[in-house]
C-alpha cells in the first residue's frame, strides 16, 4: 500500500491573522496564495489536501475544504476537525503559514507516522510543533474531549494522547537555516519568507 493510502491531509486555514493585518493564506509566496501553495505540497506527499476553514473562501481557490466544527476554539479546534474528517488511519496536518516546509520533511514525517504505535508523531524544536505533525485517528476522541472541557491550548489538548516526537537532529538534515517551522506571522515574516523563496 503507497503512503498516500494510508495517511490524509490537511491544511489549517483557520486563523485570525491578527499580527499581520490581512488574512495571511491568502498572501502570495512566488506568484501563489500561501494556502494554495501549502495545499500543493501536502497533495504531493499525502495524494489530496482538505483545507480546514472557510469552505466558501478556500472552495473559490479550487480546494477542497471543510468548516472548522470549532470555530473560536484556535487551532485545537481544527485538529479535531481535520481527525473527524479523515478516512484513513493517519492524517498528516500542517499550518498554512510555514512557508518554508519542503516535500523531502514532510515525505519522512510521513513515514515515521506510518511507522509509529503512537498517537502522534510530533517534531520538537524548543517545544512540541503540533501543527506540522502526523496525528492517528485514536488521538480524535481524545482531542475533542479536552475541548468539550473547555482546552484551547494545543499542547494542553495533546497531554492526553501518546507522543512520539522527532528530535531536533532528526529534522535539521532537512533544514539547514532552521527555519523549518518557523511562522509567517507579521508583515516582516512575510517579506522574509518573500525573499527567501521569490516574491
Amino acid at each position: 500500500m503507497k503512503a498516500s493510502e494510508e495517511i490524509s491531509g490537511f491544511v489549517l486555514a483557520g486563523g485570525e491573522s491578527s499580527r499581520m493585518g490581512r488574512d495571511k493564506a491568502r498572501l502570495e509566496i512566488a506568484g501563489e496564495p500561501l494556502v494554495v501553495r501549502t495545499a500543493r505540497l501536502v497533495e504531493r506527499v499525502a495524494g489530496a489536501a482538505t483545507i480546514v476553514g472557510n469552505p466558501d473562501a478556500y472552495r473559490a481557490m479550487g480546494l477542497r475544504s471543510i468548516a472548522d466544527e470549532w470555530p473560536g476554539a484556535g487551532p485545537l479546534g481544527g485538529l479535531a476537525t481535520a481527525l473527524r474528517a479523515a478516512t484513513t488511519p493517519w492524517s498528516l496536518i500542517v499550518a498554512t503559514d510555514l512557508p518554508y516546509l519542503t516535500r523531502e520533511w514532510l515525505e519522512f514525517l510521513v513515514a515515521r507516522g506510518i511507522a509509529s504505535d503512537a498517537d502522534a508523531v510530533v517534531p520538537m524544536n524548543g517545544g512540541l510543533e503540533p501543527l506540522c505533525a502526523m496525528y492517528h485517528q485514536r488521538a480524535e476522541a481524545s482531542l475533542r474531549g479536552a475541548l468539550e472541557r473547555g482546552t484551547r491550548k494545543v499542547t494542553e489538548g495533546l497531554r492526553a494522547i501518546r507522543i512520539e516526537t522527532i528530535a531536533p537532529p532528526g529534522w535539521k538534515a532537512f533544514d539547514s537555516e532552521g527555519l523549518l517551522f518557523k511562522n509567517m506571522n507579521s508583515p516582516a515574516d512575510y517579506e522574509e519568507a518573500k525573499a527567501k523563496l521569490g516574491g
